[in-house]
């Protein structure tokens, strides 16, 4: 091996390595969308094989040589950030081993597994002890991670899902938004009191015309069906990879509202995952930019721009053709009542942005908890019925609207919580960004017209890809690093004086 090539073969090692993560992906695509039943054991076993495999694909024993030749090499800016993402995954990756390795594969495909029929059921004893052996090897992760690292076990698992956050920094804007939120969420439910109340809207909605709406809505917002597709789950997601994006929704008869938010959510991401640089396909530096990124950008479509009353406006008549319906109840008013609704709620994902970081503030004390230690599975339903009538108000009735809600902590992902929250408050500072920088793109939400939104975020964030830190990219695009003033200013603007 000479210095001079030692880099190229680090690229081909992790082109092979993404071919190997992208079946993984698509796997568990295929298990949360498509698998029957039956196939679960199996499925556990593939995941579990192809798990190791890509371990043993970035541990290999000459990687780290080739890393430290690969520094001495003169590299352009695209290549040097390649490198840098590649020594981090390395790391990552040879911190915890083999064995490790196919146990939290097999043991986070059986909890999560569990955790769709005893959510069901409400039947938290049932997901306990397998939640519990699960959050055990996480922490052994953990700690592993933590020694190579030099992190606390939290930040260490937190550096996977936004490389370089640390929870001192999650702390201090925690902080920040919790001096301001329950006076604001105050001040918006007395000023909505003050108002007509939203209309009911009488369903049922047929589960086959709200799918015929959510086509609707992925042909307004540009979404690629030569590479994507759409499909129904427990929990919206999006999976597989850039150029087969696979995102899911959840419908139900009563209300196409959720249903048509979840598709419209994970269409942002699939946005970024189609965006992401093409030149850098297979290789770290193309990947997306940590979670914070991803969920600014499920976000942003969400909350800022599919909530703007451009596109409510827009939305309207569409709902009244699609459903067959007509009346104050369809009209783009009523809709706007019911989609700008502030209101303490059980369900993370069905929650107001006002009320939203603060089932997220929730979760991220009790993952620290229970990576800490100081938390045990067996006290998470009474710690989290504490802390919901903490910060909201509310109290479960039962678990499967408390503390089983989530996907996240049965598929094993613990340090990914805070990630939606920083990703909200990135969201609003992209899209102030945005629209002062191009005067058409509200315009063009009016209109059912996305193309001037996406071409501003493609060259200002998805096709930055990782060649920059979060704060780097948002720094470029906005001014100013992540930060709570966007988004304060935000909810002030959307809820106090529209």
């Amino acid at each position: 091996m000479t210095a001079s090539n030692a880099y190229g073969q680090l690229e081909d090692r992790f082109r092979r390595l993404s071919a190997v993560q992208g079946a993984l992906a698509v796997l568990h695509w295929d298990s949360a969308a498509m698998m029957p039943p039956g196939g679960a054991e199996t499925r556990g076993e593939q995941i579990a094989a192809l798990s190791v495999i890509a371990h043993e694909l970035i541990t290999a024993a000459d990687i780290g040589d080739l890393l430290a030749a690969a520094e001495t090499v003169d590299l352009d800016p695209w290549q040097a950030a390649n490198l840098a993402e590649m020594r981090r995954l390395w790391r990552h990756a040879t911190a915890v081993p083999p064995a490790l390795v196919e146990a939290l594969a097999r043991q986070s495909h059986d909890t999560e597994l569990t955790w769709r029929s005893a959510r069901a059921a409400n039947d938290f004893k049932s997901l306990a002890p397998r939640l519990q052996s699960l959050l055990d090897l996480v922490r052994e992760a953990a700690v592993a991670k933590a020694e190579a690292f030099g992190l606390s076990l939290y930040d260490a698992l937190l550096d996977e899902y936004e490389p370089g956050g640390r929870s001192a920094r999650i702390d201090a804007l925690f902080t920040e938004l919790e001096a301001f939120l329950p006076e604001l969420r105050a001040r918006v439910i007395d000023t909505q009191a003050a108002l007509p109340p939203a209309l009911p809207q009488d369903g049922p909605f047929a589960i086959e015309a709200q799918r015929a709406l959510a086509d609707k809505i992925l042909d307004v917002l540009q979404f690629d069906r030569a590479h994507g597709r759409l499909d129904v789950s427990h929990h919206p997601f999006t999976g597989g990879v850039p150029d087969d994006v696979r995102i899911t929704t959840r419908y139900a008869t009563s209300d196409f509202t959720r249903s048509l938010m979840g598709v419209i959510h994970e269409t942002g991401h699939a946005q970024y995952e189609r965006g992401l640089p093409l030149r850098w396909r297979g290789q770290p530096v193309g990947q997306a930019r940590g979670m914070t990124m991803h969920e600014s950008q499920s976000l942003l479509f969400e909350m800022q721009a599919c909530r703007t009353p451009e596109f409510i406006d827009f939305l309207a008549p569409l709902v009244r053709e699609t459903f067959g319906r007509e009346g104050e109840a369809y009209s783009a008013a009523n809709l706007r009542r019911i989609y700008h609704r502030v209101a303490p709620g059980l369900i993370r994902v069905d929650a107001d942005e006002v009320c939203y970081p603060s089932h997220v503030i929730l979760r991220y004390r009790l993952e620290r908890a229970m990576i800490d230690g100081a938390l045990k599975v067996a006290d998470l339903p009474a710690a989290w019925n504490q802390g919901m009538q903490e910060l909201l108000g509310i109290t479960p009735p039962d678990d499967a609207d408390g503390c089983m809600q989530d996907i996240h902590w049965p598929g094993g992902s613990f340090g990914y919580f805070p990630t939606y929250t920083m990703g909200a408050l990135a969201a609003a500072q992209l899209f102030q960004a945005a629209v002062a920088a191009d005067s058409g793109i509200l315009p063009g939400i009016a209109q059912g017209d996305f193309r001037p939104l996406l071409a501003w975020l493609r060259p200002h964030v998805h096709e930055m890809g990782s060649s920059l830190t979060t704060d780097e990219i948002l720094t470029r695009a906005t001014g100013v690093p992540l930060g709570t003033a966007a988004f304060k200013a935000h909810l002030e603007a959307r809820y106090l004086r529209g």
